[in-house]
């Protein structure tokens, strides 16, 4: 099993930034191949924020290119999603997700990140 923690969600002024953490416990984190950030809005469907493989390769949703970055430690097992010049759309919930081998996906408890004036 794999055990997520995330942290750094809060509420933030539009324009702002915020920095998500999650950080991964358990067995096989050797065997991890990607790492991800979810988010969902209410009433809306889950949906794919950014990913990062093991061999570094990143991917983003059209709505965050050029305002998200997401990185990775894999000695500390940690994702990161570096988020600025935030929109009152950006709301949500935001969950890590990762990939262990290419069958076993974990979610972490989610994160709320709401942006707001």
């Amino acid at each position: 099993q794999v055990q997520l923690v995330e942290s750094g969600g809060g509420l933030v002024q539009p324009g702002g930034s915020l920095r998500l953490s999650c950080a991964a416990s358990g067995s096989g984190l050797t065997a991890i191949t990607r790492m991800a950030w979810h988010r969902q809005a209410p009433g809306m469907q889950r949906e794919l924020v950014a990913d990062i493989t093991s061999g570094g390769s990143t991917n983003y949703a059209d709505s965050v290119k050029g305002r998200f970055t997401i990185s990775s430690d894999k000695a500390k097992n940690t994702v990161h999603l570096q988020m600025s010049n935030l929109k009152p759309e950006d709301t949500a919930v935001y969950y890590c997700n990762v990939r262990r081998g290419f069958r076993d996906y974990y979610w972490g408890q989610g994160t709320q990140v709401t942006v707001s004036s």
